[in-house]
């Protein structure tokens, strides 16, 4: 194992965009498509008892179980927000066993709740004569408002630096809500982390919202990796975001 194939996507609750149809079947085809290795999600129901009989295709297991069956073993999920029937939040797919993991409640205000989803991973050794390194994967949801945003990216910065040696791998991925991009040179600036289109393109990518993508709202970030390329997919029915992967070398 030389490289890693990682994903990011807000799948909005499983459902198409202005919530018409649940879309986890095809959802789930498109990611199988992809290989990942690693798959980063927000806006993932956990639970959901609500009468839902009338949309078809639903499905009555956690949405990121029924996503990850057969194909990805291990995954976890940090539930974020919760309602009268259910809740939702980010969920991490892996190829390789997550060692740990941990959900920080990072909501700014009560009318929304977010969360940084942190996995420790352990990745296949390249060279059996070595020790592998445990990879770090950090999936992200921040909110839609600026002053709220501040709070979340701090609260990452301190995550992180607590959290995550120098020298260790680092993936951070989601839906940072960051339109204006003030994340890319606070997060170069504090941690060292590069954005993987900025990095190879000029830009980071623009994901929102899929019929039309304008904002560049979903981002991925790595230290301690190469990036070898970087693709937006467009799947405009199934979400209102767009998918974004890439390939880095370890």
């Amino acid at each position: 194992m030389t490289t890693l194939n990682i994903v990011t996507y807000n799948i909005h609750k499983g459902l198409s965009h202005f919530n018409r149809r649940i879309v986890l079947h095809e959802l789930r085809e498109r990611l199988r498509h992809l290989n990942a290795d690693i798959v980063f999600l927000q806006e993932v129901q956990g639970e959901n008892s609500r009468d839902v009989r009338y949309l078809h295709g639903y499905a009555t297991s956690s949405q990121h179980e029924f996503l990850a069956d057969q194909i990805w073993p291990h995954h976890a999920y940090g539930k974020n927000s919760v309602y009268i029937g259910g809740h939702h939040g980010n969920a991490l797919l892996s190829r390789y066993s997550i060692v740990e993991w941990d959900n920080l409640d990072i909501s700014a205000h009560r009318f929304e709740s977010r969360g940084l989803l942190h996995c420790v991973i352990d990745l296949p050794k390249i060279d059996q004569r070595k020790i592998s390194q445990p990879l770090h994967c950090i999936c992200v949801h921040f909110g839609l408002f600026k002053r709220g945003r501040v709070v979340q990216f701090n609260a990452l910065i301190e995550r992180i630096k607590q959290m995550v040696p120098l020298d260790a791998r680092l993936i951070v991925a989601g839906d940072f809500n960051d339109w204006r991009n003030n994340a890319s040179q606070l997060l170069t600036h504090e941690l060292q982390l590069q954005e993987v289109f900025e990095a190879n393109l000029g830009r980071p990518a623009r994901s929102f919202p899929a019929g039309i993508p304008l904002l560049c709202m979903d981002r991925i970030y790595v230290r301690g990796l190469e990036i070898q390329r970087c693709e937006v997919h467009a799947w405009r029915k199934i979400s209102d975001h767009v998918a974004l992967s890439t390939t880095l070398a370890l």
